[in-house]
C-alpha cells in the first residue's frame, strides 16, 4: 500500500464514520422530538394569545356598557332634578297664559327635542297605571277614569320617568 492510497482509505473511513454517525436514527428521533414540542408549545401559545385577545374584546364590551350606563344614569337624574322646576314654569304660564303661553310653547319643542314628552291626560281618559298615579279614588263602579290632573308626568326616551298624578273616578 502507498502513502497515497493509505491517505485516501483514511480519508474514505472518516467519511463513512461521519454519513454513518450523521445517519444516527437517534439524531433524527431527537429532532423530530424537538419539532413536536415546538409545535405544540406553538399551539399552546396561539390558543392563549386568542384566549387573550377574546377577553379584551369582552373587557372592552363590558366597558363601554358600563360607561353607556353610567351616561344614562345621569340624564335620568338631571331630568329627575329639573322636574319640579317644569311644574313650577307650567303653574306660571296657567297664572299668566297671555304673556307666557308663547315660552310654553317654546319650552314644550325643546324639551320634545331632548326626548322629554309630557304625559297628555285630560279629565275623562280612562286611568293607567303605567301612565298615572292615582292619590285619590272617588266612587265605586267599575270602569275608572281620570277625574283631575294634580300634576303632569313625563315620558323620557320612551320610558315613564315621572307618572301623572291625579284623582280618579270610579263609574
Amino acid at each position: 500500500m502507498t502513502k497515497n492510497n493509505k491517505k485516501d482509505n483514511e480519508n474514505l473511513g472518516k467519511t463513512i464514520i461521519d454519513a454513518a454517525q450523521n445517519a444516527n436514527p437517534a439524531n433524527d428521533i431527537n429532532q423530530d422530538v424537538d419539532i413536536n414540542e415546538q409545535n405544540a408549545k406553538l399551539e399552546e401559545l396561539t390558543a392563549d394569545l386568542k384566549r387573550t385577545r377574546a377577553d379584551f374584546e369582552n373587557f372592552r364590551r363590558q366597558v363601554d356598557a358600563q360607561r353607556e350606563a353610567y351616561a344614562n344614569s345621569a340624564r335620568y337624574s338631571t331630568i329627575k332634578k329639573i322636574l319640579p322646576l317644569l311644574d313650577d314654569i307650567d303653574r306660571a304660564i296657567a297664572a299668566n297664559p297671555d304673556s307666557l303661553g308663547p315660552l310654553g310653547k317654546n319650552l314644550e319643542k325643546t324639551l320634545r327635542e331632548i326626548g322629554l314628552v309630557k304625559i297628555k291626560t285630560e279629565s275623562g281618559d280612562e286611568f293607567s297605571t303605567d301612565l298615572h298615579d292615582a292619590v285619590l279614588v272617588e266612587g265605586d263602579g267599575e270602569n275608572e277614569v281620570v277625574a283631575e290632573v294634580l300634576r303632569p308626568g313625563y315620558i323620557y326616551d320612551g320610558e315613564v320617568i315621572r307618572p301623572a298624578m291625579v284623582k280618579v273616578l270610579k263609574q
